[in-house]
């Protein structure tokens, strides 16, 4: 048993292990152990933590000889050993390892990842951000573990066993359709038909009780195919050998920026460059760029600033995802308000994370958007089901009742004073769909012209005047 101190002590290691491998430097250690007010004596204390954590990891080595797991990395340290040797490295790895064509090493694998979890993360370190973010994404591996388990145990057959389990797991986490979608296809393959129309629908209650939302587009799918007895939905046959996949070829994450500062484009860009899988592609500085970039650029994920001037970046997002086929979009933000965090939501948008978030977090937001979740900042999470509850949306003035997002993004540049062509650039859309658009926006207002619509605009709040669009 490893002596490792007392819990500060023990918050050095745990932080060097939440790196995974990389440097963290030691002004980031002092701030994060001792958020807001360290003490004078921080750097030679935290050199006593290391000092002591390097003794206990390795009993062994020689007084001056070089320390091999807790080493020096300016400006910091880090922590380098085998990874099967962490359990956090080793969950991680099992559950983001190449998933294959074999069920039963896919159930093996998650069996195995699971077993290594012994409740929640990092819990003695609760009141810490830092830990507190990588607690979240650590749970959200293990959801995602179990859901991998369970569609590795459906393709084998299993599905009448999975079923108490998939409940509990969708009664837990009613806003996750993937637990919603694996629970109603175990039901409909253990012929409970009405059932799992059933489990469906609760889901679309949840969700729109919750958060205004109807079903994604995956279990709304599932639904029509369930009506339609869908023969692909049928389970595979037992002695069916496995289809051998195709040797994976190595994918890389291709990312684009838009945020309006050239501080945050640099940072972003240098964490990207450290981290394996990842690759930047382009760079824009409002949402009209960021439109053009990515349509021509194709990437498969966007970290969008959601205010930027000329066009802001929920506007830009709703048209970017309303696009055939479009790439996952993280909404970036200096403060994670209720308003701000509610229209991301309703923009369909991948995750919400705030600028000053750690690199791990950052990181974690894009892992999580590549694998189909939603990551949403720790620091306004808490707030999304007690916030929005039963709340209309408060981006929408009472004068305004009845406009889409998109709606009110064409009001706003109306209101700046934008022609119906100069409208059509900045939202990358044809200029007849403009004027069709406004026409339906008068005639819903029961306005005469353009005029009222923009005294409407002033008069409801939505727009100051002085102030940016993306204000």
């Amino acid at each position: 048993m490893l002596d490792l101190g007392g819990q500060r002590q023990q918050a050095v290691l745990a932080r060097l292990l939440v790196a995974g491998g990389r440097s963290v430097p030691m002004s980031v250690l002092i701030d994060e152990l001792w958020p807001g007010d360290p003490p004078s004596q921080a750097l030679s204390t935290i050199q006593g933590y290391v000092s002591r954590l390097r003794r206990a990891l390795e009993p062994d080595r020689a007084p001056r000889e070089e320390a091999a797991v807790l080493v020096s990395a300016p400006p910091g340290y880090a922590l380098r050993t085998d990874p099967d040797t962490v359990d956090s490295w080793l969950f991680e790895n099992l559950v983001r390892a190449e998933q294959g064509g074999d069920p039963t090493a896919v159930l093996d694998r998650m069996e195995r990842a699971l077993g290594l979890w012994r409740g929640p993360a990092l819990a003695e370190f609760a009141d810490l951000p830092w830990a507190a973010a990588e607690a979240m994404r650590l749970d959200e591996l293990r959801l995602l573990a179990i859901e991998q388990r369970a569609e590795a145990a459906l393709r084998l057959g299993r599905a009448s066993a999975l079923i108490p389990d998939l409940e509990s797991h969708a009664s837990a986490h009613p806003l996750r359709e993937e637990a919603w979608r694996l629970l109603a296809l175990a039901l409909y393959r253990a012929g409970r038909q009405g059932d799992a129309l059933g489990a469906l629908r609760r889901a679309r209650a949840l969700l729109r009780e919750e958060l205004g939302l109807d079903l994604g587009p995956t279990l709304q799918r599932l639904e029509r195919d369930i009506l339609a007895q869908a023969s692909h939905l049928n389970t595979p046959a037992p002695d069916a050998a496995p289809v051998e996949a195709p040797a994976p070829e190595t994918s890389v994450l291709r990312v684009v920026v838009a945020d309006d500062q050239a501080l945050v484009r640099t940072g972003l860009r240098v964490i990207m460059e450290n981290e394996p899988g990842l690759e930047m592609v382009g760079e824009a500085q409002d949402g009209e760029q960021a439109i053009a970039l990515i349509r021509r650029t194709r990437p498969d994920l966007v970290l969008m600033d959601i205010s930027m001037p000329r066009l802001d970046g929920l506007a830009a997002a709703r048209r970017i995802l309303s696009d055939a086929a479009p790439p996952k979009v993280i909404m970036m933000t200096t403060f994670g308000t209720d308003e701000n965090l509610y229209a991301a939501l309703r923009a369909g948008v991948s995750g919400f994370i705030l600028k000053t978030s750690p690199p791990e977090q950052l990181l974690a937001a894009i892992r999580a958007a590549a694998d189909g979740d939603a990551l949403i900042d720790p620091a306004v999470t808490t707030r999304l089901i007690a916030g929005f509850a039963g709340r209309g949306d408060p981006a929408v003035p009472p004068g305004l009742k009845g406009l889409s997002d998109g709606d009110l993004d064409l009001v706003k540049l109306v209101a700046r004073g934008l022609t119906n062509q100069e409208i059509a650039t900045t939202l990358a859309v044809p200029e007849s769909d403009v004027a069709t658009s406004l026409a339906v926006i008068l005639d819903c207002l029961a306005l005469l012209d353009r005029a009222q619509l923009v005294i409407l605009a002033y008069e409801s709040g939505l727009i100051s005047p002085g102030t940016h669009l993306g204000a």
